[in-house]
């Protein structure tokens, strides 16, 4: 394929191989340095010696492949503020209980919690001395009082925590998430205890939140309802935080979601208006450079207003190279413009790589410029209205290809449906964003009239009904679809040979493809030869008890939970989509399990035991039995003790002290996680 000979390309790969080296912390920032230091030198005496002799020998590719490697890994540990001796964590005691005095700044809102508002802020001052680094900020909900501001300046005394792992298998790693993004601790607090420091200096960031907080209270007065509000702050300010659960949730179900994120499509459409509006410019001397200029300036000041976030970023650098290139009469190629804002992307913000919407985008883009171009061609309907919903139609089907495996690796579900909210809304997108600008600058101006205002938030509440329409089509929503990474890299494989097949339609061309069959049905038994079997499991879930037995591709679960928490539980769900579980039975809990030649007895709030005719190897002690456990661990002699959700604190506290004592192994699934015993 010739995406291949483009050096930008090969370029970029290159560092996408070095970003992700990088992440797996193999290199300290010390050693990278000096590993791309030694490279660059060699490449620059390679450089030399191959200029002189007028070829290029195979050496001097070899240096350069590894010095892109190694700038990849280098760029990871140059972000990485942890890498610094003034992150605060090298600051912190190891004393979970160690109180700190701490100076820190707002840097980012996040979605609220159900007890608490959520913050990403910079650590400043850490009892006197100062600090970089970002840590997670939860401060206890009061709807009395308005939300912290971004740049302001707090100062409170409290602890660091640790961010928790996910407790049961497959369960969303929020650690590891926020572990991408350099942030390693949070801190608990409430208004009353934070302390203002009335700072008035102010980052493009906090202007951005002000230009903001002032377009909400002009768009406030006249009248929209919250679910209106929340979506125009999505489409035209970038801000999803105020999205209600059941809104988002119909968005995600009709395979809409990404209209709710300002991306390459939206701020497609805003280019191609504003291309429009300054197309005058290029009649007088240097226009084209003028309008150049503006474009440039008011995509990125958007691209602020949004707060920088990693979809709105990938947008704008994209769309800025094609802005640079449409009017500077510059060549380009759309490999090469995506090369480029990649390239630019990860040497800025290298993590952007690990973010699900930076991956979507991009697999879309790619996969509408491949494969458009060919199912367009299948049907050229010769009326301009059919003509652009047959576009249309076909651009979304080829996004979807490229999207749907990565898709179902982090979703699991498919929004079959998706063809037709997209046929409905895309079309009329620039429209809504168009009046939806329009609507923000006379509301900031006081002129915006409330016919006006009425009108456009019945053309939201339209979009919002009809989206709902569409996602309460269950029939057409496929959930729980198991799929790994083996089943992704397998399909995206399939996925290049089918569609080299189809290009060039020869014999030769076919060998790829089933090549391609091959290795997805090896896949495919790797999979089911290592989905877990002859497994019991004791799952976290705070006061009740879950234990799950694995045989044959079912689980048969046994549990202490009511009806309604067992329709919002999704522990089992998430465990049988992560381990390709197909089928599940129920059953009630037993006091005696025989696991092969292991046995684990389960004790609960009665604390009834009687064991003189065996030994077993677990013993589960449930809903907080009252128990001398010393006198238990004398009478049975167990390998281990475990205690899951369902118990006290404090009691959970005196068994470990005890087990600690008789150098008995403990295990507390509320902070090591579900336990498993495999027979």
């Amino acid at each position: 394929m010739k995406i291949i000979n483009f050096n930008i390309v090969k370029l970029t790969a290159l560092l996408i191989l070095g970003v992700i080296i990088g992440s797996l912390n193999i290199f300290s920032i010390y050693e990278s340095f000096t590993i791309t230091t030694l490279l660059f030198a060699l490449y620059t005496i390679s450089f030399f010696i191959a200029k002189k002799r007028f070829i290029k020998t195979i050496w001097f590719g070899v240096i350069s492949f590894l010095l892109m490697v190694s700038i990849g890994i280098l760029t990871v540990n140059i972000h990485n503020q942890k890498n610094f001796k003034s992150h605060y964590s090298h600051t912190i005691s190891s004393d979970s209980e160690a109180l700190n005095i701490i100076t820190f700044k707002i840097r980012e809102v996040l979605k609220p919690g159900n007890y608490y508002d959520k913050y990403v802020i910079d650590i400043l001052n850490i009892d006197g001395e100062k600090t970089t680094g970002k840590s997670l900020l939860n401060l206890q909900k009061d709807s009395l009082l308005t939300p912290l501001r971004i740049d302001a300046i707090y100062i409170c005394k409290t602890k660091f925590k640790t961010l928790i792992s996910p407790l049961n298998p497959n369960q969303f790693n929020y650690k590891k998430y926020l572990d991408k993004k350099y942030i390693y601790h949070q801190i608990f607090t409430t208004n009353e205890y934070l302390y203002n420091t009335n700072t008035k200096k102010q980052t493009l960031f906090g202007v951005a939140y002000d230009v903001r907080e002032y377009i909400n209270s002009k768009l406030k007065l006249y009248h929209f309802s919250p679910d209106e509000l929340a979506i125009i702050n999505a489409l035209l300010l970038g801000q999803r935080q105020d999205i209600s659960k059941e809104i988002y949730t119909n968005y995600t179900n009709a395979g809409a979601i990404h209209i709710l994120a300002i991306s390459g499509l939206h701020i497609g459409i805003i280019l191609l208006i504003l291309n429009f509006i300054f197309s005058p410019l290029v009649q007088i001397k240097y226009g084209s450079f003028i309008k150049t200029v503006l474009l440039l300036l008011i995509l990125w000041s958007f691209a602020i207003v949004a707060e920088l976030s990693a979809s709105v970023t990938r947008a704008v650098t994209m769309f800025s190279i094609i802005a640079i290139a449409m009017n500077l009469k510059r060549p380009t190629n759309i490999f090469n413009t995506l090369a480029i804002s990649i390239f630019v992307l990860l040497l800025i913000k290298p993590m952007f790589l690990f973010d699900v919407g930076f991956q979507l985008s991009y697999l879309a883009v790619l996969a509408i410029v491949v494969i458009d171009p060919i199912l367009f061609k299948l049907c050229k309907p010769k009326n301009k209205i059919l003509k652009f919903y047959w576009h249309t139609f076909t651009i979304t089907i080829s996004a979807q290809v490229g999207i749907i495996p990565i898709s179902l690796y982090y979703f699991h579900e498919i929004a079959s449906l998706f063809f037709i909210s997209n046929l409905v809304i895309i079309p009329f997108l620039g429209v809504i964003l168009s009046l939806g600008v329009l609507a923000i600058l006379l509301a900031a101006l006081n002129i915006l009239p409330q016919i006006f205002a009425d009108f456009y938030g019945n053309i939201i509440a339209l979009v919002n009904n009809f989206i709902a329409w569409i996602s309460q089509q269950n029939t057409f929503l496929i959930k729980h679809v198991s799929f790994n990474i083996g089943y992704v890299i397998a399909s995206y494989i399939l996925i290049v040979f089918i569609i080299n097949f189809w290009k060039q339609k020869t014999f030769k061309s076919l060998k790829p493809v089933l090549l391609g069959i091959i290795i997805f049905q090896c896949t495919i038994l790797y999979t089911k030869y290592n989905t877990p079997s002859n497994e019991l499991i004791i799952f976290h879930k705070s006061r009740h008890s879950i234990i799950g037995q694995t045989s044959n591709n079912t689980i048969n679960i046994a549990d202490d939970l009511d009806s309604i928490s067992k329709s919002k539980n999704k522990i089992i769900e998430n465990f049988m989509v992560g381990n390709f579980i197909k089928h599940k039975t129920n059953n009630t809990l037993k006091n005696l399990y025989i696991l092969n030649k292991e046995t684990l007895f389960l004790i609960d709030s009665l604390g009834v035991y009687n064991v003189r005719n065996f030994k077993p190897d677990y013993i589960l002690l449930r809903q907080s039995p009252k128990i001398n456990l010393n006198r238990l661990i004398d009478s049975t002699k167990p390998r281990c003790i475990i205690a899951d959700g369902s118990n006290y604190k404090s009691y959970i506290e005196r068994w470990l002290n005890v087990c600690k004592k008789r150098k008995l192994p403990f295990h507390q699934t509320s902070k090591k996680g579900a336990f498993i015993i495999k027979y």
